[in-house]
């Protein structure tokens, strides 16, 4: 929690500069504080918007949509969808299908520092209650807190894992069966869609597209 703590307060004066940069359309300065904020797995909402608007403002319309898509993990709405749809030119994107469980999952893994620093606590109080009333706990019911702060320890420090996800870039983009030249072509896309990322083999991705597995080339995505 404290490493957390300390990790916050490091970059919260450096994204204070950058919003200042940003009122005073200083653009560039402060999308190379941003840009390194997000390069840390650091970013907000907002921080988000204002990437999409500066990349968007410079004509890099590939980014722009990239953080867009990013912005839309954390707080979706159609607007986005729309804007996106109109930064790659299409009418229909596929990928952009979030659960409520999906979004449960995002918000634990935005937080699981945190949670994982509160279990620990947690876990370090239920081992001092246990030492000092040692001489009174006869049954094994009195360890079962421990035991079950110990599993939800385990499970949230390596298993809160969010989908590893890519945007199309390419254009066209081959979305095939195989991952070989040979692969039967399932599809043939433009710049703006969605995948699931499984796994990496040599040039290609294996990934999920439209509720099967598929492959396209590395080239042709951007991993986020």
């Amino acid at each position: 929690m404290l490493l957390q703590t300390i990790h916050c307060q490091a970059n919260t004066p450096q994204l204070l500069v950058a919003d200042s940069l940003f009122e005073n359309k200083s653009y560039k300065e402060a999308m190379e504080i941003y840009r390194s904020n997000f390069q840390n797995g650091i970013y907000s909402p907002s921080m988000l918007l204002k990437m999409a608007f500066i990349s968007e403002g410079i004509g890099d319309k590939e980014n722009a949509a990239l953080y867009l898509s990013k912005y839309y993990d954390l707080s979706p709405n159609p607007q986005t969808i729309s804007k996106i749809k109109d930064l790659t030119g299409q009418t229909v994107i596929e990928g952009y299908e979030v659960s409520d469980g999906m979004r449960f999952l995002v918000f634990l893994v935005g937080y699981q520092e945190i949670i994982v620093g509160l279990l620990a606590l947690a876990l370090l109080v239920s081992f001092i209650l246990l030492w000092s009333n040692r001489s009174n706990l006869t049954e094994a019911r009195f360890f079962w807190p421990s035991i079950i702060l110990i599993i939800l320890l385990f499970l949230s420090n390596n298993f809160f894992k969010a989908p590893k996800t890519g945007l199309v870039t390419g254009s066209p983009t081959y979305i095939v069966t195989k991952p070989s030249a040979g692969g039967e072509l399932i599809e043939r896309v433009e710049p703006g869609h969605r995948v699931k990322i499984k796994s990496s083999k040599d040039v290609w991705y294996e990934v999920e597209w439209k509720e099967q597995t598929a492959y396209i080339k590395k080239e042709n995505v951007t991993r986020y």
